[in-house]
């Protein structure tokens, strides 16, 4: 099983093999807080990033360890890419650009991350 996180127009989008989460996260951090995201992180050999060459923009911030990345077409966000806290490389899927993924029904488990 997988599922697709995509932007508004369809131009990039991330693959993750496996089934979708019954949880998400939600951050307080200055960039989450104003996109309104809930993430699913994954192990990034789980993903696989579809973007055009010159479609995916990139936004870093703080400590520069995730790129926010988003379609230069439509600015809408669908994944990070990023170093989890152990190191590995992680993605970051934003759950309200899957969508069959029922955001009514997800568990949210919410992260202080204004205070990192």
């Amino acid at each position: 099983m997988s599922y697709t996180t995509s932007c508004h127009c369809g131009t990039i989008s991330a693959t993750v093999e496996g089934d979708l989460p019954a949880s998400g996260m939600t951050c307080n951090c200055s960039m989450c807080r104003r996109k309104g995201t809930i993430l699913h992180f994954v192990p990034a050999s789980e993903a696989t990033v579809d973007a055009p060459a010159g479609k995916l923009g990139d936004y870093t911030f703080n400590k520069q360890t995730i790129h926010y990345h988003f379609c230069t077409e439509c600015g809408c966000t669908p994944f990070a890419l990023g170093t989890g806290p152990d190191g590995r490389e992680m993605v970051a899927v934003n759950l309200r650009c899957v969508p069959e993924c029922d955001i009514d029904a997800l568990e949210i488990n919410r992260v202080d991350g204004a205070s990192f």
